[in-house]
């Protein structure tokens, strides 16, 4: 009995006598070394949880047209310009054999171009600028959520529910403001950061925006492909099962937004609050692993888009019944 537990000890304790996972000694010190200092900086550099709101924070307001600017709308903008311009870097220079970024982007192109012809055939081509526009967009706007200063660099502002406590110091004759990680009382005034950057996507009108964009550009292919009696399919009085079924194909359509817009949505704001949380927890470490998980999140959630975007869009080409079969 003692030599079958010694057995079946041996590989869990292991030959230098440390825990599963550690081979030497020397990695066994390494992990010491780690928990020692992510328990010092849990307790010298505590992260406040910053205020997870649902709306987008205010930045600043355009003066001649009355227009308030919010993070996310910001963060739009950030995403649109670096795509400008790594366009031009990328075209100002072409050759017939690429290398180095040109190389990159042509081989990542060519793969979703092909991938979109596999889906929709001889009609992939007409939908690739689309759909590769909304997938691009997207994993920009979603990994540039993840960059420092996203979400922690802005202004100090007075909290909607409790917030933190803030010092007050002079820097040169200049007032500034620390957040420090004590929370405020229940019935004290608390203050929190509005971030100067936010990820698009956290934001529900961006999801909207680009659903709406997705389901129109479905109908416009559909009519392109099969005239008006596209509409058909939503209004039919040829048959009962036209009458029935012709009201829940609208409700599906009209569905197709909302799906959109709460999926990307969802995920992605869901995402940036388990950062936070965790950060806030137990900071600089633990929240490492779960960027890696937000790196597939945010790939994913703009693959997803944009693929349903191509599915309905080669399904409205199709047709649907008798005319399904003419065309």
């Amino acid at each position: 009995m003692d030599e079958l537990m010694s057995d079946v000890m041996e590989p869990v304790i292991g030959d230098e006598g440390c825990l599963p996972g550690c081979m030497t000694g020397k990695g066994c010190l390494i992990y010491i070394v780690i928990v020692v200092i992510a328990a010092f900086l849990m307790s010298k550099f505590p992260v406040a949880l910053p205020e997870i709101a649902l709306p987008a924070e205010p930045v600043f307001t355009l003066p001649a047209l009355g227009f308030t600017v919010t993070n996310t709308l910001l963060a739009t903008w950030l995403s649109m310009f670096l795509l400008i311009v790594g366009s031009i870097l990328v075209t100002r220079k072409l050759e017939m054999v690429p290398g180095g970024l040109q190389n990159l982007v042509e081989w990542g192109l060519g793969v979703l171009l092909g991938l979109t012809e596999s889906v929709a055939a001889e009609r992939g081509r007409k939908f690739f600028p689309l759909v590769a526009t909304i997938f691009i967009f997207l994993l920009v706007s979603n990994w540039m959520g993840l960059l420092p200063g996203f979400g922690t660099v802005g202004t100090i502002h007075e909290a909607h529910h409790g917030g933190y406590e803030v010092q007050q110091i002079s820097v040169l004759g200049v007032n500034i403001n620390l957040l420090e990680g004590q929370e405020a009382g229940e019935h004290h005034t608390g203050y929190t950061v509005f971030s100067f950057l936010r990820s698009a996507a956290t934001d529900l009108n961006t999801g909207l925006a680009l659903a709406l964009v997705s389901v129109v550009m479905t109908q416009v292919v559909g009519v392109q492909a099969l005239g008006l009696g596209y509409f058909s399919k939503f209004l039919s009085f040829k048959d009962l099962l036209g009458v029935v079924v012709g009201p829940l194909e609208l409700v599906s359509e009209l569905g197709k937004i909302i799906s959109f817009s709460f999926r990307l949505f969802g995920n992605i704001f869901a995402g940036e609050v388990l950062l936070a949380v965790l950060a806030s927890i137990i900071p600089y470490l633990v929240s490492v692993p779960f960027m890696g998980l937000e790196l597939f999140v945010g790939l994913m959630q703009a693959f997803v888009f944009a693929m349903l975007t191509l599915v309905f869009m080669s399904m409205a080409t199709m047709g649907h019944g008798a005319e399904g079969e003419e065309h």
